[in-house]
């Protein structure tokens, strides 16, 4: 059993950046239809440890595998279930969309990369999992899924019971933090998104709903919803404003913990955390995860000691805003993601001192 948290514990959102050796990997595994070979599979098993060893160096202390078994934190769905194709699709490139009714293919994928994470650290452990939502945004295409699936809300159903599955999977994997990803929920913050709905308010209503059903009881881990305003690398951010608008949905939803993106400038005030009920833990995202600039630990505290006027420091988890590589094409050097969690772990120790 891993140790009991600190104060101020440091966690990563999920995923790292995918150096070229692990791309390659990627690339002659399993995400294209390939037998996965046992040499193939040892060298990624031996990737994960490197991954997880590079956060425990950096003092992280809730960690992950990096997601590098996944080309992007959503196409895991498609090693779970059969019925996806590869498209070329405009905003996200070479895309893995529903073409046919699901149907099982590798139930509990997630809940084995789980195990394999657990033998690999003493430290705390996370596995992310996309939400129904999020997966019905980016993997139902109407000219390519419509006659699978009339509408998008009928496949996000579909989903809900599927996913519920693999959360309690990973659950008994000996997990200490299950993290839904949400951020289609958290876009809906910009105006001009919004306005590309005829009903937003549905839109979030249905999002809360079907993460609410999938955790709906689940008791023995800690359940989380990552929200950010996507993650386009040295592109930025892909939608603007605060929590505010989205504020109500997010206190309808059923978990522990929040994670929460600060450190962009464009995530509005952190004295929306009042807002939030008392018992809310907060993965505050104090670190940017998009440009090459590397905050000092001082600055990361300055940021904490903002947030901390509004929450208790017993509800603070320190985070980056983002994953450091949602997909394998992200561009984001390795290294720089390495010094930026040293500082993160350096500011919890500064902020510990002081208690």
């Amino acid at each position: 059993m891993a140790d009991p948290l600190p104060l101020f514990p440091t966690a990563v959102i999920g995923s790292m950046p995918r150096p070229q050796y692990v791309k390659d990997l990627l690339a002659a595994g399993t995400q294209h239809g390939q037998e996965i070979n046992p040499a193939l599979k040892q060298r990624t098993d031996d990737a994960v440890r490197f991954v997880v060893g590079l956060q425990e160096q950096a003092g992280v202390d809730i960690v992950s595998d990096g997601e590098w078994r996944r080309e992007t934190y959503v196409d895991i769905i498609a090693e779970v279930l059969h019925g996806f194709s590869w498209i070329d699709r405009e905003l996200f490139g070479y895309h893995q969309v529903v073409t046919q009714r699901v149907s099982m293919n590798r139930p509990g994928v997630a809940a084995d990369e789980a195990r394999f994470l657990r033998q690999c650290t003493d430290r705390h452990i996370k596995v992310a999992l996309p939400s129904p939502y999020l997966i019905g945004q980016r993997m139902w295409e109407p000219d390519h899924s419509r006659d699978a699936y009339p509408t998008r809300e009928a496949f996000c159903e579909a989903l809900v019971p599927i996913l519920r599955e693999e959360l309690l999977a990973i659950r008994e994997a000996g997990v200490n933090m299950i993290q839904l990803d949400e951020p289609h929920l958290c876009v809906l913050v910009d105006p001009d998104i919004r306005a590309q709905f005829d009903d937003p308010e549905a839109e979030m209503r249905r999002a809360v709903d079907w993460i609410n059903e999938i955790v709906d009881g689940v008791e023995g881990v800690t359940l989380a919803v990552h929200l950010c305003r996507r993650n386009w690398a040295r592109r930025g951010w892909g939608a603007a404003g605060g929590y505010e608008a989205i504020l109500e949905h997010l206190k309808r939803l059923r978990v522990e913990q929040l994670m929460m993106e600060f450190s962009i400038p464009v995530a509005g005030d952190v004295a929306v955390l009042t807002e939030l009920a008392d018992d809310m833990q907060v993965g505050l995202g104090c670190v940017d995860v998009r440009f090459p600039e590397i905050d000092s630990a001082e600055q990361i505290v300055e940021r904490v000691d903002k947030a901390l006027q509004y929450v208790a420091a017993e509800r603070l988890t320190l985070t980056p805003d983002c994953g450091f590589s949602p997909s394998k094409d992200h561009g984001i050097p390795l290294d720089e993601s390495f010094q930026k969690l040293q500082r993160l772990s350096e500011a919890a120790v500064l902020l510990r001192q002081r208690k």
